[in-house]
């Protein structure tokens, strides 16, 4: 790559958001900040996050424009509502995608299924509509940071989540609905094929020559796991945003010999 003041176009880095570049469901430190900014001078810079823009803006910075100016893609929900250069280029929703009647249908069982859930404690909150996809949450996105963490260890033991899923994908079978356990306290339903692959339509046309992907969640049934296994893309599998910055510096020092 030679002199590293000259920015390489050939080259994007993608990164997850939530336990990537922050603390689960946290805010990014800034030292984590300043180092996106620095490696925005190298390469290509993407974010490709499940949540909306709202929780996005609330983890990496004080406001949207701020957030999508940040970067040169943003894109919230995998990339269904996708931005480049801090302007909106795509958006597209789940309910003209899948049909009224099967989501009602969809959130009735879900409904139904966690009233008979027994829990250490239960919330509000427990199916969050987004345009492109459905978040389901067995003890209430409403939960305290510490109730969510015993929701997470709770859960580890009895695998509430893992069970439902299992559940949903027997009763759903063949209605074109994939289920993703992404995050401490719950998991996403979204038509096939509008995981984080959905992104990379959106840089394909751009021609880079190479695309890496940071992530946490990249084992099967993780979030990351789709775009992480894509031949389009070079995964890394990342354990804390302390690790991202290891394994970032490691590779721009390659790429620089």
């Amino acid at each position: 790559m030679g002199d590293m003041t000259c920015r390489n176009t050939d080259v994007i880095f993608l990164f997850d958001v939530d336990g990537t570049l922050t603390a689960p469901r946290q805010k990014i430190s800034n030292e984590m900040k300043e180092f996106m900014r620095q490696i925005r001078k190298k390469v290509v810079v993407g974010i490709v996050g499940g949540s909306d823009l709202s929780k996005i803006t609330e983890q990496l910075g004080s406001s949207a424009d701020e957030v999508a100016n940040s970067y040169d893609y943003l894109f919230s929900e995998n990339g269904l509502v996708a931005y480049k250069d801090g302007k909106l280029i795509h958006e597209a929703n789940i309910q003209s995608h899948l049909g009224e009647e099967l989501i009602q249908k969809f959130i009735n069982f879900c409904l139904k299924y966690m009233a008979n859930l027994e829990l250490p404690l239960k919330r509000g909150t427990f199916i969050e509509f987004r345009k492109g996809m459905l978040n389901v949450c067995p003890v209430g996105r409403s939960c305290s940071q510490q109730e969510r963490v015993d929701f997470f260890e709770y859960d580890k033991k009895h695998n509430i989540r893992k069970d439902f899923v299992e559940t949903l994908r027997k009763e759903f079978k063949g209605k074109g609905m994939t289920f993703s356990i992404g995050g401490q306290i719950s998991f996403d339903v979204f038509p096939d094929g509008w995981d984080k692959r959905y992104c990379l339509k959106h840089i394909e046309h751009e021609n880079f020559k190479k695309i890496y992907f940071f992530g946490d969640k990249t084992m099967p049934g993780g979030n990351d796991h789709e775009i992480f296994e894509d031949p389009k893309t070079i995964g890394k599998t990342v354990t804390s945003p302390e690790n991202t910055r290891e394994q970032v510096e490691s590779l721009l020092k390659t790429m620089s010999q």
